[in-house]
């Protein structure tokens, strides 16, 4: 069906235009021949009751009265018929001679037959019938009214037009007048062709019309075509002025082009003026545009990388997977990432975004990159990370030294003071003390080597919420009942992680003996367990202690800082330790009479086995 149909613009417009005429002519032609053909009914009508009103003027009084005046005998019906036949034919061949095609004749009720049927010449044979049951004159007989009746009756198919017979208030039969409709449809069908000739005329005329009229607007409309066509790979090109609309219409495109021109190189300039490479491909992966600080930073020019594949030019050959084909092939927009970049002959550090192209329409036409070179900010970083640690080291060493000087102050005291000492008493007394400080130098060096060399974790599919109320066993059992309420909701539905059951179960002790001893008077501990995403369940620990400044909430995972007068400052840098070591994220929000809440991030699965960190 669509290849029926018109494709070009001109053949469209004059089928348009066509149909638009075509309609008006066709319906008013339609109108007029059914206007036409009701008037010529109505004529043919009341032609036909003037020749039934005629014959019915010269019955006068009635049958009776002709009869009488013929002295027909009352008693025959077949003489009777004869005399009234012979004093009205001739009134009925002679309307009928007048009108030629009409039939018309008498009708008696009392006799129940055709007085006459004009011209007599053709239907004398027909005097002395009755009418069916069924014929309309019976109904014209019995209502008194008129009738026109379109039927096969005495003559054949005839248009009838039938007026009762009134004397002295009493119907004594009907006259008739009708005409074949043959004769009635050959009238009409003159009619039609004289109709039909004038509509096909007419169309004929507007088709001519229409081809004048738009010869010239069709012409404009390819002069504007084809050089649309033109500018799409030429924005320089400029349509030819023309008048009227169409001369705003191409004045109109020609100030569009001239503006996309200057946009476009603007665009271009700005793309090439920015530091920042840029990289674009199409929905295939192949490379369609590089700018000048992409060339830069890669080492590539354009006519090297430009119409070939990305993959081939970044990936064959490297352990480097590219998120610009990534981005491409599953619509994930990356943003800010840091990572090393191959480029030609060597690999950068950059900073890197994706993102998907689509057209006017939304659909997806490629993807870009944009790259930034970080290579000389990471050097400068790491050598501030080096200066960092150094300093860290510094600052853990100045702790170490703190943290062991007092305990061997205290032994060295003790010692000195027992050597001089005779008293068994004493020795039993103070040798306690002595144990209990060198006790506290090897926690703090146990801890101190934590730090200092590789950790073994050994990773086990493990329940996060039993391994909870294992830890709250303990932390109960240290007398804390009195003091602090626990409320526990646990989603029973979390899936089994990967993890360290005894390094996590120290990182929960460490934290709750943090929730209780921060909570002064009668407080409440919460610890709610979810599920937020299918790769990572979480931890919350909530306390209505007494808090932490802003100022110590920046220092409370560096070793050694403590808030306690007893603390080594070591428990939350461990913590810290554990939770990187299972690639996990811990948050702490708190400030100063509100109480404190601790995050836990930990993914369901990661690298598993036993992992040195």
């Amino acid at each position: 069906m669509k290849r029926l149909l018109p494709q070009t613009l001109r053949n469209k417009m004059i089928l348009f235009a066509l149909i638009i005429v075509s309609i008006p002519i066709l319906l008013t032609g339609y109108v007029t021949k059914l206007e036409t053909q009701e008037a010529l009914l109505l004529e043919k009508q009341a032609k036909l009751f003037g020749i039934a009103l005629l014959l019915d003027n010269y019955l006068g009084e009635g049958y009776q009265e002709l009869l009488q005046a013929q002295n027909a005998p009352p008693a025959d019906r077949a003489a009777q018929i004869k005399v009234l036949n012979d004093s009205l034919k001739k009134v009925t061949d002679t309307v009928t001679g007048v009108h030629p095609g009409v039939g018309a004749g008498y009708y008696s009720r009392e006799l129940d037959a055709i007085i006459t049927y004009g011209p007599s010449s053709n239907y004398a044979d027909k005097v002395g019938l009755a009418i069916d049951p069924a014929h309309p004159g019976r109904e014209v007989m019995s209502t008194g009214e008129r009738l026109v009746a379109f039927a096969p009756m005495v003559r054949g198919d005839i248009m009838n037009a039938m007026v009762p017979i009134v004397r002295h208030g009493e119907v004594i039969g009907y006259i008739w007048a009708n005409e074949l409709t043959d004769d009635i449809h050959a009238q009409m069908a003159a009619m039609d062709y004289n109709i039909y000739l004038s509509v096909s005329l007419g169309i004929i005329v507007s088709l001519l019309l229409i081809f004048w009229m738009t010869g010239g607007f069709i012409h404009n409309v390819e002069t504007i075509k084809n050089s649309l066509e033109l500018l799409r790979f030429d924005l320089r090109h400029r349509i030819v002025p023309m008048t009227g609309e169409m001369g705003q219409i191409s004045e109109a495109i020609n100030y569009m082009a001239h503006s996309l021109l200057n946009a476009q190189t603007l665009n271009e300039n700005i793309l090439h003026s920015i530091a920042d490479g840029v990289i674009t491909v199409d929905i295939n992966g192949t490379i369609t545009s590089a700018n000048k600080s992409a060339e830069n930073l890669t080492g590539f020019i354009c006519a090297e990388i430009v119409d070939k594949p990305y993959k081939e030019i970044f990936c064959e050959g490297r352990h480097f997977n590219s998120l610009l084909l990534d981005t491409l092939a599953t619509g994930t927009n990356y943003i800010g990432i840091e990572m090393d970049y191959p480029v030609k002959n060597k690999d950068i550090y950059i900073s890197i975004s994706t993102s998907r192209l689509k057209d006017s329409n939304d659909k997806i036409i490629g993807a870009v990159v944009v790259f930034k070179d970080l290579t000389e900010q990471h050097r400068l970083q790491a050598q501030m990370l080096r200066a960092e640690r150094l300093a860290s080291l510094g600052e853990l060493m100045a702790g170490v030294a703190h943290e062991i000087r007092n305990p061997l102050t205290a032994i060295k005291g003790f010692v000195q003071y027992l050597q001089s000492a005779d008293n068994e008493a004493e020795r039993q007394e103070y040798m306690p003390v002595i144990i209990k400080e060198v006790d506290r130098i090897n926690r703090v060096i146990e801890t101190l080597l934590y730090f200092a060399r590789p950790c073994k974790t050994n990773y086990q599919p493990m329940d996060i919420n039993s391994l909870l109320e294992e830890t709250l066993v303990l932390v109960k059992n240290t007398g804390t009942q009195h003091k602090v309420g626990f409320r526990l909701h646990l989603d029973r539905t979390l899936p089994l992680i990967e993890g360290d059951a005894e390094q996590l179960k120290q990182v929960f002790l460490n934290l709750l003996i943090n929730a209780v001893q921060a909570t002064l008077e009668q407080g409440t501990i919460e610890i709610v367990t979810w599920q937020e995403h299918s790769d990572f369940v979480h931890i919350r620990i909530t306390d209505t202690g007494t808090g932490i400044t802003s100022a110590d909430l920046d220092k409370i995972f560096d070793p050694f800082f403590t808030t306690k007068a007893t603390g080594t400052g070591l428990g939350l840098a461990v913590v810290q330790r554990i939770i990187n070591t299972h690639y996990g994220r811990i948050n702490i929000q708190s400030e100063p009479g509100s109480g404190t809440v601790v995050t836990l991030q930990l993914p369901v699965t990661h690298q598993g086995g036993e992992t040195d960190k």
